[in-house]
């Protein structure tokens, strides 16, 4: 593939657009398909799926704590008081709902709040 420069800007042809769009469009509706195609209604769900339903969710939760701890401070001001409030409030909201998306939520905005307000 080659670029074109254009007052230092990397500009795409026509063609290349257009190949990047329909790659983008392809592995989207292999995305979107697949678990269908794979798993008809018709057929009872594998038992490592129905597994993976009820463990991956916890699983992806410690990820995102431990990506998000990982240059955390603790040693310098502010002392990872913003991480530890919106987690602390991630796992109460957690324990009282049972909602992932509601408690994961509210703490990413709380911890937003805090950076962008309180803790700068």
């Amino acid at each position: 593939m080659v670029f074109e420069r254009e007052g230092g800007r990397m500009t795409l042809t026509l063609d290349q657009s257009l190949i990047i769009v329909g790659m983008v469009v392809l592995g989207t509706m292999i995305t979107r398909f697949l678990p269908f195609i794979l798993f008809p209604p018709n057929k009872p769900t594998p038992q490592y799926i129905l597994y993976l339903s009820t463990v991956l969710p916890y699983a992806v939760l410690g990820l995102l704590v431990v990506y998000c701890l990982k240059n955390v401070s603790f040693v310098a001001a502010p002392f990872g008081l913003p991480e530890g409030i919106a987690i602390f409030c991630t796992v109460l909201i957690h324990n009282w709902k049972r909602n992932m998306l509601l408690s994961i939520g509210t703490g990413t905005v709380l911890y937003m709040l805090l950076v962008q307000s309180v803790f700068q």
